[in-house]
């Protein structure tokens, strides 16, 4: 998948990008080109830290994401297939926000530039309202609304109170697209961006 076919998809949220990332109307259209750029140009001991980050190669990582963008182009040929729309649920809920949290958005968020589109990214990413949505999907609290136009989920404010009561949230179908989309366009470019550095490298001795 290139930079600029996720460019335009991601342009088509230009609205939410400016008002809930943060970003100017400017840097909208370029997302996925300047997050593998910003990620491209990090200095090579913090490139290494998120090349690192977690037990599970970034290669392997990679390849995973490439294997779900495959299933995912499948699956949206298919119509009128409960069963199938379902799954494609659950495997794109829980890449998009458990895979892909701690090992890509959390470790760009340490080590991108402040006020880089990145950063601005992944502090977005790994709040709230997509952090509390991302517990809600691996504690198995989400549900469908009652007329499948969203998801219904339970997770908590994030208060310091350990006793905190599960709170209901809910998020409209056209919100959700936008979350899976940035995930998806940020972690790509950023991953294939580290690895085309990598595959540069010469050998150690």
């Amino acid at each position: 998948m290139s930079y600029e076919r996720l460019d335009r998809q991601l342009k088509t949220f230009s609205d939410r990008l400016t008002e809930a990332v943060g970003l100017e109307e400017q840097e909208t259209g370029k997302v996925a080109t300047s997050v593998a750029a910003e990620v491209r140009f990090l200095e090579p001991a913090l490139r290494a830290e998120v090349h690192a980050a977690g037990p599970v190669p970034l290669r392997d990582r990679l390849a995973e994401l490439q294997a779900f963008q495959a299933w995912m182009d499948v699956a949206s040929t298919v119509r009128g297939n409960a069963a199938v729309t379902r799954a494609q649920v659950i495997v794109q809920n829980y890449v998009c926000f458990v895979y892909l949290g701690e090992a890509c958005f959390r470790a760009l968020r340490r080590t991108s530039k402040p006020g880089s589109i990145t950063r601005r990214c992944c502090e977005y990413l790994t709040d709230n309202p997509i952090r509390a949505f991302r517990n809600a999907i691996a504690h198995s609290n989400w549900t469908y609304a009652p007329d499948f136009s969203g998801l219904v989920y339970w997770a908590r404010k994030g208060s310091a109170d350990p006793d905190e009561a599960l709170s209901r949230f809910e998020v409209a179908q056209r919100e959700l697209d936008f979350w899976q989309a940035l995930s998806r366009g940020v972690a790509y470019a950023a991953y294939t961006s580290i690895e085309a550095v990598e595959e540069r490298r010469p050998p150690s001795s």
